[in-house]
């Protein structure tokens, strides 16, 4: 038929994923033919991945590179994004200038910036210290939300939409509040809120915090389409049995840690959805025996199938480590069900066929990453406010190729002074 075409998951009745292929509609007139909404551009910042990536570009966003300071993060990345180049550089060290030539002359710039989340997290806060007896506060990754401000600020033109995600607890912090007060004074509308990530079909209870800001107008998330939540047993209940500490033929990913003879024993008598509570008193650890150990009760416990997942960490591998046990199989989470569980498809490629897997390092990529499902909802958010605002999009091309004008006849003439004071509105 005509036009593009789009993949589309659905699940069939034995609750598996099919890909089909789904014409876009067909566009009316020219002006919907080579609309703003056709070329929305992106740069992800601290990609990773590739989580956010790929569901920016299932919800239409044309994502040209990501940055992240893991050299690790490029097979995952390039292999299953077409279309996108992995920049290995450090944030702090990233010119505005660079960014600029990466969206070349894109009718809508989008940057993407989703900073590691550790020190913002609650467990953080509550119990990190540095080994100098410094506060967690002065993690220099705290910085680099700083620096996402700052090429906000240095790019000229300007982001027409900046998007992050972070963990509920960054909207705590001083660094987050300058970071949206920076916005609003370039001209940004903010939007943020803490959205649970299982109301818009991820398999998994995971509330995030997401910033939306536009020079358009107001922008806010999509709100989720109104269905059954997924669970566990949709995301991996077709995969293979799996032993602790083997890995599956056709799929290496497809790996669990070994268990010891204790922590075998322990899960053999776990129930889904319980947790140490439920075994012999002979398998129960001495901390838990304690006054203050009965307080963490969501260690050693099994996931229940009829249930979205609970938050994975990047210790999602471990049975130790939270409720990662498997609900009917005697071992930990493989790292491809923590793949699943965090949206990525099943085909997703995370090493390079060479090299081997390394369960640790893989377990942080997978659960550092953004979920999938989120960032199709915030894709999605994007397009539908382009083309609600189609109008001040198309003016805007106009106002950018003046700045971008005005940017090179000041660097021909050496005008740095006068170049930092550039005019608000063209940049």
């Amino acid at each position: 038929g005509s036009g593009s075409c789009f993949p589309c998951r659905v699940w069939d009745s034995k609750q598996r994923m099919v890909i089909h292929t789904m014409p876009r509609r067909s566009s009316t007139t020219t002006e919907q033919a080579t609309g703003p909404e056709t070329d929305v551009v992106c740069v992800d910042l601290f990609c990773g991945a590739g989580g956010l990536t790929h569901g920016l570009i299932e919800a239409g966003v044309k994502v040209v590179a990501g940055v992240d300071s893991d050299a690790a993060c490029r097979h995952p990345y390039e292999a299953n994004n077409e279309g996108t180049v992995f920049h290995q550089t450090d944030i702090a060290k990233l010119k505005a200038s660079t960014l600029n030539s990466w969206f070349g002359q894109a009718q809508v710039r989008v940057l993407a910036g989703c900073a590691p989340c550790q020190p913002f997290s609650s467990y953080a806060l509550r119990y990190q210290k540095e080994s100098d007896g410094s506060r967690v506060e002065d993690d220099h990754r705290w910085r680099l939300l700083q620096h996402f401000g700052r090429l906000v600020d240095e790019m000229c033109p300007r982001p027409d939409i900046v998007t992050m995600e972070n963990v509920p607890t960054v909207i705590r912090h001083t660094v987050f509040m300058d970071f949206t007060d920076t916005l609003r004074r370039l001209g940004y509308k903010v939007w943020y809120d803490v959205v649970d990530c299982s109301k818009y079909g991820l398999p998994q209870r995971r509330r995030r915090t997401v910033l939306l800001a536009s020079r358009h107008g107001e922008i806010i998330l999509t709100r989720p389409v109104a269905q059954n939540r997924r669970t566990v047993a949709h995301a991996i209940k077709g995969l293979p049995a799996l032993r602790h500490g083997a890995t599956d033929r056709a799929d290496r990913l497809h790996t669990a840690s070994r268990l010891s003879e204790l922590n075998l024993e322990r899960i053999k008598h776990s129930k889904p959805g319980g947790s140490w509570r439920d075994w012999p008193e002979h398998l129960v650890a001495r901390c838990h025996s304690r006054t203050t150990g009965r307080k963490y009760p969501a260690v050693y416990g099994r996931m229940r199938f009829d249930e979205p997942a609970p938050t994975l960490t990047t210790q999602f591998f471990g049975f130790g480590s939270g409720r990662f046990g498997h609900p009917t199989q005697s071992r930990g989470l493989s790292l491809r069900e923590g793949a699943l569980l965090q949206g990525f498809p099943r085909d997703y490629s995370f090493v390079p066929g060479d090299q081997p897997i390394q369960i640790r390092a893989l377990g942080r990529m997978i659960g550092n990453a953004v979920p999938v499902d989120l960032g199709r909802a915030i894709g999605r958010s994007i397009i539908a406010h382009v083309v609600e605002n189609r109008e001040s999009f198309a003016a805007s091309r106009d106002d950018g190729k003046a700045s971008r004008s005005s940017a090179s006849t000041a660097k021909n003439r050496g005008s740095r002074g006068r170049a930092a004071k550039r005019d608000t509105k063209l940049c």
